[in-house]
C-alpha cells in the first residue's frame, strides 16, 4: 500500500490518493468489479482536478465578491428579460465572442449580474477577469508609466471574457479614455466583453469625451451584442428603506409595551 500510495503522488492523482483506501473497502463489501473500482477512483480524480481548476479560474477572475443568479429578485426588476440573461448563463456568446451591455440607474443589480455570468464562464472553463473601469483605467497609466503597456494589452486579450464595471461613473482624460478605446477594440470579435453602465449610450461622450471616439466604440462594441434593460428601483436603496421600516417598527413596539 505505501508504494502504491507513492505511485498516485508521484503520477500526481490526488484523488484516487485520498480516496483509494476507502473505495477499496467499499468494492470489496459490495462485491464489485475491478472495472467498476476503477471507475470510481478515475470519477473522483476527473472530479476533484475539476473543481480545482473551477477554483483557480475564480481566483484568477479577481470577482469582488461571489455571486449567483439564484438569489438575484428578477421581480423587482420588470425591465429585465429572465429568460435572455438565462439563455446568456449557457455561455453561447463566449463561442461567437458577442458581448453583454447591462445598462441603468445605480443599485439595480448590473454587478450582480456580470459577476454570476462571469463565474458561469469560469465554471464552463473560460478564463475570466473583472474590472472596474476606473481601476483598469488606472492600472493601464500605471503600466504606461513603466513602461509595460504592451505586456498589460496582450494579457487583456488573453481573457475569454473582460468584464468591465461601472462604465460612466468616473469620467476619465482623454489617455485614460484612448486606452479604455484599444482594450473595447482589440477585443472586437475575438473575446467578449460584458460591460456596466448607469450611463445611456447617448450620454457616453461624458465618458470619453469625444463624439467621434465614442461613435466609433459603440459601433464596434454594438455589432454583437446583447443589451440588457436594467432600469428600475435600486435594490439596495429598496433593502436600506426595508431595514429602516422594520428598524422603525420594532421601535414603536418597544415604545407601546414601555407604555403600556
Amino acid at each position: 500500500m505505501e508504494k502504491l500510495d507513492s505511485y498516485l503522488q508521484t503520477l500526481k492523482l490526488p484523488g484516487m490518493r485520498a480516496s483509494y483506501k476507502t473505495e477499496a473497502e467499499e468494492s470489496l463489501k459490495r462485491g464489485d468489479s475491478y472495472e467498476a473500482f476503477l471507475y470510481r477512483l478515475s470519477e473522483m480524480e476527473v472530479l476533484g482536478r475539476f473543481t480545482r481548476q473551477v477554483q483557480v479560474r475564480l481566483k484568477k477572475a479577481q470577482f469582488p465578491s461571489l455571486k449567483t443568479l439564484e438569489n438575484f429578485n428578477f421581480e423587482a426588476l420588470p425591465s429585465l428579460d429572465k429568460k435572455r440573461v438565462m439563455d446568456l448563463l449557457k455561455g453561447g456568446y463566449l463561442a461567437t465572442a458577442e458581448n453583454i451591455l447591462a445598462l441603468g440607474n445605480a443599485g439595480t443589480g448590473k454587478t450582480h449580474i456580470a459577476i454570476a455570468l462571469g463565474i458561469e464562464a469560469c465554471q464552463q472553463g473560460h478564463s475570466v477577469l473583472f474590472r472596474t473601469a476606473a481601476h483598469l483605467v488606472h492600472e493601464m497609466n500605471e503600466a504606461y508609466d513603466a513602461r509595460k503597456l504592451l505586456l498589460l494589452q496582450q494579457k487583456l486579450k488573453s481573457y475569454k471574457l473582460l468584464i468591465i464595471d461601472e462604465l460612466g461613473y468616473v469620467p476619465f482624460s482623454k489617455t485614460g479614455a484612448e486606452f479604455l478605446f484599444e482594450v473595447f477594440s482589440s477585443r472586437y470579435e475575438k473575446g467578449s466583453l460584458i460591460v456596466t453602465s448607469n450611463l445611456p449610450f447617448e450620454d457616453w461622450t461624458q465618458i470619453f469625451g469625444c463624439s467621434r471616439l465614442t461613435g466609433a466604440l459603440l459601433d464596434r462594441l454594438t455589432h454583437h451584442v446583447h443589451i440588457l434593460e436594467m432600469n428600475g428601483t435600486s435594490h439596495r436603496l429598496g433593502n436600506r428603506v426595508a431595514a429602516s421600516k422594520v428598524k422603525e417598527g420594532v421601535s414603536f413596539e418597544a415604545e407601546k409595551n414601555q407604555a403600556a
